[in-house]
This record gives C-alpha cells, structure tokens and sequence, in this order.
C-alpha cells in the first residue's frame, strides 16, 4: 500500500518506520528539514515543505496514494487546515490526529470520519490496523492473542453466525458486532456513530456495513482475514 504521513514528530515518524518495515511506500512530509533528514533513509521518501501551501500539496501523489494521514499535534490550526486541504483534493483514506474534544468535533464536522488520538492510541496499534486488510481496529492482548474489528464478508451478509461457524471453523469467537448509526453532532452537522449490538446470539443476522468484534490467537485471525470462506 502507499501511504502519505504529515508531520513527522514523535507519533508520525514511529508511524511511518513501522509501516515502512511492514514493506508499504511511506512519503513523509513536514516543513522541518530536520525531522526529514532524520527519517530519509528509514522511509521510501520524505519532502520538506508547507503543507498549508495549497500549490505544494497539489505536487504530491494523492490520487495514487491509498491512505493519507495528517499526524501534527501541536500546531492545531494547521492540522485543520491541512486536512481540510486534503479533503478537498478527494483523498480515498484521509485519517487525522486530534489532541483535545474540541479539534475532534471540527475534524467531525469538515468531514474526517477516522481520528487519531495518539495520547490513547499507539503507532504499533494504527500501523496494524493500517497493514491488515478489512480490519477497521485492533487491540494486542499479548505477543499471541488480539482483539480486532473487521468487516463482514460479503458472502456472510444475510448469514447467522449459527450458520457460519466461525468457532468450528476459524477457532475465533465474536465478542459482539457493531452498527454504524448517523446522528447530529453538537453544531448540527450529521456524523457516523457506532453502536455495539451487545452480546451476540446464535440466531443472529450479520448485516452489511456491519463490524465483527472477533477474539482469537493472530495467528487464527491473519487467516480469517486472508481467507474468509474456507
């Protein structure tokens, strides 16, 4: 996958070294040449420039890039207008980092729908959940053991998880699924809530657009997620 990384301070730059060891083209960016020379040699590439600049970011590969995240903490203004940038320039992924509530319900309202708050959430943890395929978060119990989110293949939409078995079959067990629910934000803008279903019953219906919240060893879940329908 190609990645875009915007401020590469303490949480960008250990995002954008482990994604790059995962083997994923990481493009740095930040106006300090000094954190640019430091990750030049651990990343596919690192740009030093302003991106509140409209014209400079018009001279990066956005439409080529799978997942552009803006990682400033500091400077909030500049997050903001960043990603409001990159949000008009129709980014597929955009993810942006908030430090408080208040820059999260901003970020809300011009449209980011994946925030970052590394104050609770590590590199390590958004670098997995960046690198395996379908899975919308996950949570490391130990070196063996996961929590993840992933979405419902297509092929068990309609399909009870009586039906499907994925205890016999995958060795996993499904803690609950969650529903995305649209609801007004406190500045009267329409955001996407979730809603976990509670404990899951045999008889239950997985839904499209549904989440499975699944427990398993990472061995069993990297399976599952590479194939779902053996």
């Amino acid at each position: 996958m190609n990645f875009i990384i915007v401020g590469l301070g303490n949480f960008g730059a250990s995002l954008a070294e482990k994604l790059a060891e995962e083997g994923h083209d990481v493009i740095g960016v930040d106006h300090s040449m000094h954190k640019v020379e430091l990750l030049k040699d651990k990343i596919t590439h690192t740009i030093c420039m302003d991106a509140t600049d409209e014209q400079a970011v018009d001279g990066l590969p956005i439409d080529n890039t799978d997942v552009v995240i803006v990682a400033i903490g500091e400077e909030q203004g500049a997050n903001i207008l960043i990603t409001a940038l990159l949000k008009n320039k129709n980014a597929k992924r955009l993810i942006s980092r908030a430090v408080n509530p208040l820059q999260e319900r901003v970020l809300e309202a011009i449209g980011v729908s994946e925030i970052v708050r590394p104050e609770e959430e590590t590199a390590e943890r958004w670098a997995k959940k960046l690198c395996l395929t379908n899975v919308e978060d996950s949570y490391e119990l130990d070196a063996d053991y996961s929590i993840i989110e992933a979405k419902v293949p297509e092929q068990y939409i309609g399909k009870s998880i009586m039906e499907i078995q994925f205890r016999n079959r995958f060795n996993l067990l499904i803690l609950t699924t969650v529903r995305k629910t649209q609801e007004k934000s406190l500045i009267g803008k329409t955001r996407t809530v979730e809603r976990a279903s509670g404990v899951v019953k045999p008889d239950q219906v997985l839904e499209a657009e549904e989440t499975l919240v699944l427990f398993g060893s990472n061995k069993d879940l990297q399976q599952f997620l590479k194939h779902p329908f053996k």
